[in-house]
Order: C-alpha cells, then sequence, then structure tokens
C-alpha cells in the first residue's frame, strides 16, 4: 500500500510539474520584482546525471532564494542538489546559475567563515525550523568565480 501510495504521489507531482515547468520557465507566474514568485529548478539527476526541471515556489531573501520542499528527500530535487549544488534556475523568463545549500534531515551543509553575514544567519535559521521532514535549500545567484572563496567549507551528515 505504501509502495502504491509513494508512486502516485510521485505520478501526481510529475504530471502537474510537466503542465507547469514550461509556463513558469518563459516566466509566467514568475517575477525576480516578487519576493515570493515561482522558479524552474534545473538540477542534475543523482542517478541518471540527466538534467531535471522543477518548478517551485521560492520566497527572495536580499540577494538569495529559498526553496523548500514538505516532502523532505522523497522530493528528487532535495536528492539532487546533495549530489550536484551547481544548479540553474529560471526566474522571470530568464537563466540564473547558482550554488545550492542545503538542509534537510540529517544534512546540511556548512558554510565557511568567510561566507556573507545575511547568508550565514539564514542558514542557521532554517536549520533550526521545528519542522519535521522539510528540507529546504538557499539558491546563491552567480557563476562560481563570483561567489566567495570557500562559500561551502563541507557538506556534513548531522546528527538528530
Amino acid at each position: 500500500m505504501v509502495t502504491s501510495l509513494t508512486a502516485l504521489e510521485r505520478n501526481l507531482f510529475r504530471s502537474v510539474n510537466a503542465l507547469v515547468e514550461p509556463a513558469v520557465r518563459r516566466g509566467v507566474a514568475s517575477s525576480c520584482l516578487l519576493p515570493v514568485s515561482l522558479i524552474v529548478l534545473e538540477s542534475t539527476g543523482f542517478k541518471s546525471g540527466s538534467r531535471r526541471r522543477t518548478p517551485l515556489w521560492s520566497l527572495g531573501v536580499g540577494p538569495y532564494r529559498v526553496i523548500s520542499t514538505m516532502r523532505g528527500e522523497r522530493s528528487f530535487w532535495v536528492k539532487n542538489l546533495q549530489k550536484t549544488q551547481r544548479v540553474r534556475y529560471f526566474i522571470g523568463g530568464k537563466a540564473k546559475s547558482a550554488t545550492a545549500l542545503v538542509v534537510a534531515p540529517g544534512y546540511s551543509d556548512q558554510l565557511s567563515e568567510a561566507s556573507p553575514a545575511l547568508l550565514q544567519w539564514l542558514l542557521r535559521r532554517l536549520r533550526e525550523l521545528p519542522l519535521s521532514g522539510w528540507a529546504f535549500a538557499i539558491l546563491v545567484s552567480g557563476p562560481v568565480s563570483a561567489q566567495p572563496p570557500a562559500i561551502i567549507e563541507s557538506r556534513v551528515t548531522t546528527s538528530g
């Protein structure tokens, strides 16, 4: 029964995403001027290595975009970001390169001391949220060369 519910959930999300993703990628309901907006996250499949596109709600916090899911690690985009942090996302009809910092149950990226204060603060706050099963990612825009040195110190598994 659980397997069939998981498959049903997965198929439902895939069907909805197939309808929503092309429109959001073109800029429909996706504005970089609003703090809350739809984006399309483009990540690399953790098993296949293929490009995966997922429409998601995002929240702009300064220069960062925060995405989340209550499905936690059942969401393939979370698994994808845990394996490969380099992503692109589409907002307002334009693609942006980004580095994804993941916060999920038992897992969190660690920042270096050289990371911007707002980014450190945001990552700390997301880790402190008592939302069981939720997963978050902070999208830090810009090419790798534009990132502060050693923005991500390490990727660790946390206890609890």
